[in-house]
Order: C-alpha cells, then structure tokens, then sequence
C-alpha cells in the first residue's frame, strides 16, 4: 500500500496520534501521544526530534526548536546550504542557525513573532518583522513568521512519521491563557496556513498541568486533595500567565476546575535579555566604548543565551559575550566582555522577583505623549507585584464551589493557593523558583494560612507540549479532564435609545453573551431580549472581558462597571449586508453566542423569524464579517 493510502486509510479509521505543540516565543516543541496504544492514565509517548540547520549546509535533530526565523541576504548563503532533509530548498532559516546568525546580523532576525502576533496594536498580517529593519531588509508580518514555525514542526513529523501523514492526526497548538479571541483566531489561522487540520487550542498552564498529570499517572491523586487550589505560575520568554485550578470532589471522585486566569503580561524572558543587556552596556560604556541600536540589539540575544546558561547550571562559569562591530574589520572590531552569574542573579533576582508583600501592586509611571511602536510590555517588570495583584483579584475565586468558601478566612485579602506548579524556562534556575515560592508563603503566613507546596517533577522545557499531546488523549476518554470553558466573561456594548443632547453621547450597556466558564462547542441564546442591529452602513462593535464577574449570565444587562471588572477589547468595524434593506436600516434580532472547539467566540444575529443571520467574529480584523 502506498503512503498516501495508509495516511488515506488511517483518516479514515481516526488519527492514531495525539500530537501537542507547544508555539513558544523562544522556542516550539512537538510531543506526541499513540492513542491507540494508550490506556486510560497510562499513556505510550515521546517528543519529536526536530532536523534543523546548526549552522549553513549543516542539519542536526534537537527536541527544540528556537522560535527564530533569519532571512539571509541574497549573496549571504552558498546554494544548498539551507535545505532541510523534507526537499525545502530554502528561503530562510527557521530555528538554531536563525537564533545564531541573528545574533550577529539582527536587523535580519524575527524573534517573538507570538509577542507581535497578540498585539492589537499592529497590522499583524503586515510585513513589519523584523521589528525597526532598514528598508533594504525584507519583512513578513506576525502572522507569516507563526506559520513558518508550525511549517517546520508538521514537515518535520511527515519526515519522521511517513506511514501517519501530520493531516491525519489530532492536533492541539498551545496559548498564553490570557490571549484574547482575536490573538486565538490569529494563531488557529497560522495553523491552517501550514497545513495544520482543525486545531484545538489549549491554554499553557493548563497544558503544563495536564503534564505533571500525565508524568503522575495515577499516583497524582496523592498528591491533591479536594479544596485544593492550585496555582500555576509560567512565566516564558515572552509573557507571565497565572492560571488557578480548583480541586473537587464529585460522586467519590476527584475533579479539576479552571477557576481564573490572569491579564495577558508582556513580561518574560525577553525583558530580562533587555535588562541583561543594559547591564553589561553600562559596562562598556564605563570602558569607553558606546554602542548603537544595532548593537545593543545584537547584545541582547549574546545575553539571552549566556542566562540561559548561568541560570540553568548553578556555578557555572562566566560567560564570554562578544559584541560585533558594524565596521569592516568585523572580528578584530567586536568588543568582548563578559557575564557572570552573579550579574544575571541579582539583576534578575531583584528587578523581577523582589521579596514584596502581599498588598504590592505593578507600579505605573506617566508615560511620554509620543513613543516608539513597539510590543506593549508591562511597566513594572516585577513578576511578584503582578501575582500579588493577580491573587488580590481573583479573592472570590472559589466562593461558588462547594467545600470552598469556608475554607477562606474572612480576614484574607487573597486568595490561598495550596499548591503551586511553576512552568516555563525562566523558572529553569533554582533561585528563582525559590524565591517565588518562599515570597507566596511569606504572604500565608501573614494571614495565618499554611504554607503552599511544590507540585514537582515538571519538565520546564517541554511541559507545554507533553501537556498538549495528553490533552489530546484525554479528549478521547483517556485520562483526567480539566474543567475551564472560556476563562473570561464576554459581553457586548448596546446603546441606549434617547434623544439628541449636545456634546452627550447614548449611554451604554454591557451585556453578557458568554459567561464565564462557557464551555467549548457550546452555544447559547439570549433568552427574550430583542435587539436592533443596524445593516448596510459602517458601524463598530464594542466588546469587554471580565476574569471576575462569574456570577453573570447569558442576558445580564451592566449598566456601570468599575475599570477592575470589565476590561475593553479592541473594537471590531464592520458594514453588515443589508440583505435587502434600505442602507441604515435597523432590523429587529436576537443575539446566539457559540464558543468553537478552538476556544474562540462567535457571536450571531438572528433576524426575527430567523430568515437572516449576520456573524460577528472576535477577529478584530477591521473586515466585513461573514
């Protein structure tokens, strides 16, 4: 039988794998789970090796992929030296050789292509990468440099994997849990364009959980018990995502329930390269010698790799750090210095991780009129200022669940996490999962609750990918399942009806069209509320989020909102088809909510009788919707 019909043949019996990837901003990894081979908790797994050129003509397998993509002058490269071993001649170079080359030419270098891709202030499908490239250097946009890293992955598993084509199996991509509907269609999109099927979407934290209970297998359930909370900190190279998780009890056996997810953080690995970066900066200028934005650029990924290094391997020692010139003599030109752990420890220690209390918030400043475009990073780059807030929010967290609210005294000011799972490579270094640790506690004991305990044995490196793949596994009967649905309450602007005032606008309401918790593939309507949708003429929809009004359901009507409770998303322009109608017409509809498998909202308009239908999709893209 020929590949084509044992892939046709597979499909057709239902995919054989469970295939998890993980789309990180510094580096994508892919896991595997052989469904049919697998038994309830106790899984057959693996992580693929993935070819990648090393350096030019040169191909090596690594169970990482750096999320680097370099796009080589045209004379750079010699013919042939990038091919990859699937029959790609090469146009660029996607992984280890991107993340070296780049290092030393970075106006020719995309990195955190994911950062940008969730960024609502950018044409995401806009050649803009890489970020501030001279006009000679050729750009993609967001969006491309996305599809170009799942490319890789899915040729690299049809390499590897002849006989069970990528297209035939079931594919779960992984996501910060703070990304928002828009940044999920984006990254569902991305995957269709490399030739992805359906994806489901999974958030991070919770594929890191799914991890540690796949690595458990049945022995996790010793480990929690009911009324736990588990707290599930990752912080990766581009963002910090706080995620919560109940444990319940029902009919005898243990459950799992998402509980709250935090804001969307541009705080990560990325800022600590930066202020690495500055660091060593303020070192050569002390020395004489003052370096451009190329440089500093090039600087920054030098950093990026010696804290990977200091920080995975306590002791090790310092490491060299060579800067390159932008002047003929290339080598002899390049400045040299070097980073100790010391310097990556204390900087990183106490500007991201400061012993704090628990009634520290993420510190504002006032912001200049004008400034760069650039990735919206946060202002305070102390991740503990932003998990004391994130915990100081989410206080009632758990107050609906039965056996819960008892367990919280009435003097507590936040949330008590009894449990705690660190992912992401920030979290690869000893001292700084210590200090985050033994900071959370310190806030227990401030308020008489026990200390927190460690959830160990994650793999901070390819957690986010096992996890996927056992996710997928599980959606298929297997395993434990982690009850969420959207981590976010949805609802929709509606303007009042009132006469014309000078200078006045119509106030607004909020209305809810998913509460929190909605589960995926699930659908709701509006009970009784008729609304006027107006067709045939430019109009924007205006839409708001909230992680703490679970008490809202489908057809709450808001008439004011505190700025902690309702958080506005982008708004979406659109010009619905008149169908018919007079330009301005305003037709008489119910609203119908769905949230799709891949975790992503869409919102219907129904005509009264139901002979037309208008969607809205949270796809921010500015285009008329279906």
């Amino acid at each position: 039988m020929t590949t084509a019909r044992k892939a046709a043949a597979a499909a057709a019996d239902g995919p054989r794998y469970a295939i998890g990837i993980d789309l990180g901003t510094t580096h994508s990894a892919l896991s595997w789970v052989d469904i049919g081979a697998s038994d309830g908790e106790t899984t057959v797994h693996g992580v693929l090796d993935i070819p990648q050129l090393t350096d030019p003509g040169v191909v090596e397998t690594r169970p990482l992929l750096p999320s680097f993509l370099y796009l080589p002058h045209a004379d750079e490269l010699a013919a042939g030296e990038l091919a990859l071993p699937w029959g790609d001649a090469g146009r660029d170079a996607v992984g280890e050789l991107a993340r070296r080359r780049g290092a030393a030419t970075p106006i020719r270098l995309v990195s955190s292509a994911k950062s940008w891709l969730c960024h609502p202030g950018v044409d995401r499908r806009g050649a803009i990468l890489p970020h501030e490239a001279p006009p000679e250097v050729a750009r993609i946009s967001p969006l491309a440099a996305s599809t170009r890293y799942l490319e890789h992955l899915r040729s690299a598993w049809d390499q590897a994997h002849p006989d069970a084509s990528f297209a035939a199996q079931d594919v779960t991509v992984t996501i910060p849990a703070s990304f928002d509907p828009a940044a999920r269609e984006l990254t569902v999109e991305a995957a269709r364009a490399a030739g992805y099927p359906a994806p489901t979407l999974l958030e991070e934290p919770q594929a890191a959980l799914y991890s540690w209970l796949q690595t458990g297998g049945r022995q996790w359930r010793k480990q929690v018990r009911p009324g736990d909370v588990l707290l599930v900190i990752d912080v990766g190279g581009g963002t910090s995502d706080f995620s919560l998780i109940a444990v319940a009890e029902a009919a005898g056996n243990l459950e799992l329930h998402r509980v709250a997810v935090g804001e969307h953080i541009l705080l990560g690995g990325d800022n600590m390269d930066l202020a690495l970066a500055h660091a060593v900066a303020r070192k050569l200028a002390a020395a004489g010698h003052t370096l451009d934005a190329w440089q500093l650029r090039a600087l920054t990924l030098a950093c990026r790799a010696a804290k990977e290094k200091l920080l995975a391997e306590p002791g090790a020692p310092a490491q060299p750090i060579v800067v390159p010139s932008r002047g003929s003599r290339l080598i002899g030109g390049s400045l040299r210095t070097e980073l100790t752990g010391e310097e990556v420890s204390a900087l990183i220690l106490e500007g991201f991780f400061p012993a704090v209390d628990a009634a520290a918030r993420p510190q504002t400043r006032m912001r200049s009129g004008l400034a760069q475009l650039g990735l919206p990073y946060a202002q305070d780059a102390a991740v503990t200022r932003h998990l004391a807030a994130f915990l100081g929010r989410q206080l009632g967290a758990v107050a609906e669940l039965p056996g819960f609210a008892e367990r919280l005294g009435s003097a507590a000011s936040f949330i008590h996490p009894t449990a705690v799972l660190f992912n992401g490579g920030v979290f690869k270094s000893p001292l700084l999962a210590e200090r985050t640790l033994a900071t959370l506690n310190q806030w227990l004991a401030a308020e008489g609750a026990a200390p927190a305990r460690l959830l160990a044995g994650a793999d901070l490196d390819l957690a986010v990918a096992r996890g996927a793949a056992y996710y997928g596994h599980v959606r298929r009967g297997g395993g434990v399942r982690i009850r969420g649905g959207t981590a976010f309450a949805y609802y929709v602007a509606v303007e009042s009806t009132m006469p014309a005032v000078p200078g006045f606008d119509p106030p607004m309401q909020a209305l809810c069209v998913a509460p929190f918790g909605m589960e995926e593939g699930s659908e709701a309507e509006l009970p009784a509320l008729e609304l006027g949708l107006r067709v045939g003429e430019q109009v924007h929809f205006r839409f708001f989020a909230s992680s703490v009004r679970r008490q809202d359901t489908v057809g709450t009507q808001l008439e004011a909102w505190t700025a902690d409770e309702l958080q506005e998303l982008e708004a979406i322009s659109a010009n619905l088809p008149p169908e018919g109608r007079h330009a301005g017409d305003i037709v008489p509809v119910r609203l119908h909510a769905r949230v799709s498998e891949a975790g992503t909202l869409q919102i219907e308009a129904v005509a009264r009788g139901g002979a037309e239908r208008w969607k809205v999709e949270f796809d921010m893209r500015g285009q008329t919707p279906d």
